[in-house]
């Protein structure tokens, strides 16, 4: 296997390579559910939470908060444009209802060792807001005192006093969102923010105790260059966060409205979205960053470094994480759990949403009960993804399986792949070289029957 801070960036590689494929914060991904999964899978699945040793996962909750104050063009999340706090209340009201209704149906303890809120915008809750809200958590769970707390933060939106009751209620992780520091790009992107706005977050953040701050970063934005990025470089190594996430813009504005209000001649080229990468990638990685996966580079001793040198990292559905496999509730419009084998995904407005709760119904739109072979090919998605490597015998004997047979033609199809650097395939299992690490997307799309089954990925951004 690499070494964890080795990668190999080739231009042609990814030209080549880079193919429309999924993030695998799933498997199988979320455009695979079915209706046909309702609420009753949920409430069963939450009844029988058990673990393979008889004991009970840990739980990690995600509460999804859809509401902004404004638009960013780019944004592809599930939203709602308001300034109006009723609106949010109300909301509080239903995500009560809604964890009353999940934990009535919860076997075992209500022990919760990861936490995270997610949006729209989380931080568009008022200060009020945010000590309800989590004084109902805490109302029908148990935040254990060492768990992961983290919080998505619109620096616009919030001051030193807020980022210390954050801290006070128990969050201890942040994630920042930027994007990119170029007045240009902000303002071709509606979203404008300064970077001592963003320095004031950060610097009381950890002022207040949190314990990781992350930095949310895209490329391919309208009005950006490679030398326009290379400043916001600057900026961000200035600050210094712990992690930075790297994303790739991918625009689709037939799949979200707020897309259309971008000017597609402004956007940089495919070849020019490589350099930006390239440059990031260097800059980032000389300036000591490890890279963990995907679009995120850690510190070499932050917690995502260390549980990958250690074997313990994992990827949910807010991507890389250091827990351990945990049962996941979801609250919220749009939020998806994973219960055991069942994935439930709500439904993604609010008036079906409130009209499920109206009726003491929980608000699932969709899902899909893993079969035996997927629970295998998410493992080993997941592998891959994680640390870029696949041993045929501890993955094997995990998993009662010949993994050679098994994956016979994953290992043909791998072929091309090997020919070209990406990976090695041998007889004790597969690794991604480094120049494969950036690509260990399409590397993990080999392991995914529903593709083999469907060759349409217009549905998916690219890679790269």
């Amino acid at each position: 296997m690499a070494h964890q801070d080795e990668l190999v960036f080739d231009p042609e590689l990814i030209r080549r390579f880079d193919i429309n494929g999924p993030r695998y914060t799933s498997y199988p991904t979320a455009d695979r559910f079915s209706e046909e999964v309702d609420a009753r899978a949920l409430v069963n699945g939450l009844g029988k939470r058990v673990s393979c040793d008889g004991g009970h996962k840990p739980l990690s909750l995600y509460f999804h908060i859809p509401f902004c104050s404004a638009i960013c063009f780019y944004c592809a999340c599930n939203k709602i444009a308001t300034k109006d706090h009723d609106l949010s209340s109300k909301y509080l009201d239903a995500l009560d209802h809604e964890m009353r209704l999940q934990t009535a149906a919860l076997a075992g303890p209500r022990q919760v060792t990861q936490l995270h809120l997610g949006g729209g915008t989380p931080t568009f809750l008022s200060d009020d807001e945010f000590r309800r809200l989590m004084a109902l958590v805490r109302a029908h769970f148990e935040l254990v005192p060492d768990g992961e707390y983290s919080i998505e933060v619109d620096p616009r939106k919030v001051n030193f006093g807020t980022v210390e009751l954050l801290a006070s209620l128990g969050f201890n992780r942040m994630s920042v969102g930027v994007q990119d520091f170029t007045e240009a790009v902000q303002i071709a992107c509606n979203r404008v923010q300064s970077f001592d706005e963003t320095r004031m977050v950060m610097e009381a953040a950890r002022a207040t105790g949190f314990r990781s701050v992350s930095m949310d970063l895209i490329y391919g934005l309208p009005k950006q260059s490679v030398d326009s990025f290379d400043r916001t470089l600057d900026n961000v190594l200035e600050l210094s966060p712990d992690r930075v996430s790297l994303y790739s813009y991918a625009h689709l504005p037939s799949l979200f409205m707020p897309q259309r209000r971008i000017v597609e001649a402004d956007l940089p080229t495919a070849d020019v979205k490589l350099q930006i990468l390239q440059r990031a990638i260097r800059r980032l990685t000389g300036a000591g960053y490890c890279y963990i996966g995907m679009d995120h580079f850690a510190k070499p001793d932050d917690e995502l470094t260390v549980a990958q040198r250690q074997g313990r990292l994992h990827r949910n559905f807010q991507g890389y994480s250091t827990q351990a496999e945990c049962d996941m509730l979801a609250f919220g419009v749009s939020s998806i759990a994973k219960v055991g084998p069942l994935y439930a995904q709500n439904h993604k407005t609010l008036e079906a949403y409130y009209e499920a709760l109206s009726r003491d119904a929980l608000p699932v739109l969709r899902g899909i009960e893993l079969s035996a072979d997927d629970l295998i090919r998410r493992a080993a998605i997941q592998a891959l993804m994680c640390h870029f490597s696949l041993s045929a015998e501890s993955f094997g004997r995990a998993h009662s399986i010949d993994f050679n047979e098994y994956f016979k033609q994953e290992r043909l199809d791998l072929k091309e792949m090997e020919s070209a650097g990406l990976v090695q395939v041998g007889e004790d299992g597969i690794d991604v070289l480094p120049p494969g690490r950036l690509l260990v997307r399409a590397i993990a799309m080999v392991f995914d029957r529903y593709l083999r089954a469907d060759r349409e990925r217009k549905r998916y951004s690219r890679v790269i």
